[in-house]
């Protein structure tokens, strides 16, 4: 008979104090089952009883908080019979969930074999992996585990492609290990080409106005798991609720920029306090009601290659009246390549590729809604939050698609920094790229000065990363570009050639592939990217040198 549920097992960890750990199983309906925690040696420290009960025939106990460490062996006794679990530690769980750059391996990202080769280092970083499972009905349990519970090998950790073990979840682990020296504990649950819709449960999509029908969902080329609502929360994430965790890690919306993109500002704060409230709820209130939560604002878009053809001369590095423009739209990939056999290209005309923004503006309004149309994490709507900015990660020639960028580190780095700050209540811990505090209209010169909450590192001038809209355009707004003039220290000049008259907007790093690797125009000293924003700017009066603007997040909807 099987006492435990599924996802017990040896080499656990179970959360530390001050929470306490739920631990709960199946049996015999009405029968008691004594739970016992005892030292390596065999003294018995802890014993708790519960009786099993209601209809599927389950028991729960809360564990008395612990603290760090171990091994300690984890008994459930109903009877003659028992089942015992070894090598249980006490540390921080944390959940990993989304799509496929959270299922990407640690087999596929950048410096492999080394990740792969550094998992002996890391005994007390357990890992564990549900299997891909969908259902119509909430589970109680996990149907099957990929991975059960397991001391990291390079086998493990680099199982196969999108399988197991989850690299970013991997390596943000490791770095909590390294910062805290608390045994950690990681639960992956991701699915690749999954939309949020399946991720969450009937109450999020009725709070957001989302069918809730399983025949509601047309399916969609761009993705390769299931996106009926519910099926995954459903299978995935339900059967997990009565764990006791330490936070959550969330690393999707790639999918959302082709399903209900502008509701994304709803589904994502209300998946995030639902799961809140059901794992508190799940945990018999061991998990806390403000469960710290991280997510990866995403990056990568379909981009236009636009190829200047400059007839009978070099090449196109300033687009003119004597160039033809030729636009190819297709997605940055390893080995992709255009067929020119009938372009309008006359003999001996030279081409020049210059990349250019997609008038598709989908994943660009995906980064702004991750943040509830706010811009910065943790905002109101979503308190205990933190964001990875990965605009700057791309990774055009990755065999996996430019889709799946191969630098993990530096997610799971930013990652950590907000997790130490968040989580954990480092107060000294920069988590935050630059954001923008004040604007300064200086009319008769045509500048706009934008005063930022940290000094700036200027990595380089990009003439289109910045862009106004001018009160003297119809509506809906044609964005306009606004060059880069200077970079102070916490100081950007724009010059405003194309706006002359009233700002009313202001917006940074709007494209569907804002920048090359780790070459956005704006950073801090410590290396993070400043994130992208959309801002309605208001008259506020006069101010020593211009006409002063209040900036104010904008909603898309």
């Amino acid at each position: 008979m099987r006492h435990f549920a599924s996802y017990y097992g040896d080499h656990m960890v179970l959360q530390k104090k001050p929470s306490g750990a739920v631990v709960w199983g199946h049996g015999e309906l009405g029968a008691m089952v004594t739970v016992t925690l005892s030292e390596a040696s065999g003294l018995i420290i802890m014993e708790k009883t519960a009786q099993v009960k209601g209809p599927s025939g389950t028991w729960t106990t809360v564990l008395d908080p612990m603290d760090r460490g171990g091994p300690y062996a984890l008994v459930a006794e109903q009877g003659l019979e028992n089942v015992t679990l070894q090598d249980i530690y006490f540390g921080d769980v944390w959940l990993c969930s989304g799509q496929s750059n959270m299922a990407m391996t640690v087999l596929q990202v950048a410096n492999a074999s080394q990740e792969l080769a550094a998992a002996a280092r890391y005994p007390y970083v357990r890992v564990f992996a549900a299997a891909p499972a969908r259902s119509d009905v909430e589970l109680e349990d996990l149907e099957q585990i990929d991975l059960p519970w397991s001391i990291p090998t390079a086998e493990n950790l680099g199982h196969g492609n999108f399988t197991y073990f989850s690299a970013v979840c991997w390596l943000l682990g490791r770095s909590l290990y390294e910062a805290l020296g608390s045994p950690i504990g990681l639960v992956e649950v991701a699915w690749r080409g999954t939309p949020i819709e399946a991720w969450s449960s009937r109450r999020v999509l009725q709070a957001c106005g989302l069918p809730e029908d399983t025949g509601s969902t047309s399916p969609h080329q761009h993705f390769s798991g299931p996106q009926t609502p519910s099926v995954l929360w459903n299978a995935m994430i339900h059967p997990l609720l009565n764990m006791t965790l330490r936070g959550v890690a969330w690393y999707q919306g790639e999918a959302n920029a082709f399903l209900n993109t502008d509701q994304y500002n709803c589904t994502f704060p209300a998946l995030i306090t639902d799961w809140r409230r059901a794992f508190h709820t799940g945990s018999v209130g061991q998990t806390e009601p403000l469960l710290p939560f991280g997510f990866v604002q995403v990056w990568w878009g379909e981009r236009q290659v636009v190829l200047g053809v400059c007839p009978g001369r070099g090449h196109c590095k300033h687009m003119d009246a004597s160039c033809q423009v030729l636009k190819i739209p297709g997605r940055a990939h390893s080995g992709l390549s255009w067929d020119l056999s009938h372009s309008p290209l006359s003999p001996g005309s030279q081409l020049s590729t210059y990349r250019r923004w997609s008038a598709d503006d989908s994943f660009a309004r995906l980064r702004w809604h991750q943040t509830a149309d706010l811009g910065l994490v943790p905002n109101a709507r979503m308190p205990s939050t933190f964001m990875a900015v990965a605009m700057d990660l791309g990774d055009e020639h990755s065999p996996y698609g430019s889709i799946h960028p191969r630098d993990k580190q530096n997610v799971a780095h930013r990652l950590l920094l907000g997790a130490r700050a968040v989580a954990y209540g480092d107060k000294d811990v920069v988590f935050q790229g630059p954001y923008p505090t004040r604007a300064i209209l200086e009319v008769t010169r045509g500048l706009l000065n934008v005063t930022y909450s940290q000094e700036l590192i200027c990595h380089q001038r990009d003439a289109q990363a910045f862009e106004v809209c001018c009160s003297s355009q119809a509506s809906p707004c044609q964005w306009l570009p606004a060059p880069v003039l200077a970079v102070g220290s916490r100081m950007v000049t724009l010059a405003l050639s194309g706006c002359r008259t009233l700002v009313l907007g202001l917006r940074y790093a709007w494209a569907e592939w804002p920048c090359e690797y780790q070459a956005c125009p704006l950073y801090n000293p410590q290396g993070l990217p400043a994130p992208p924003f959309l801002l309605n700017t208001l008259p506020a009066g006069n101010a020593a040198g211009g006409r002063e603007l209040l900036l104010l997040p904008s909603s898309i909807n």
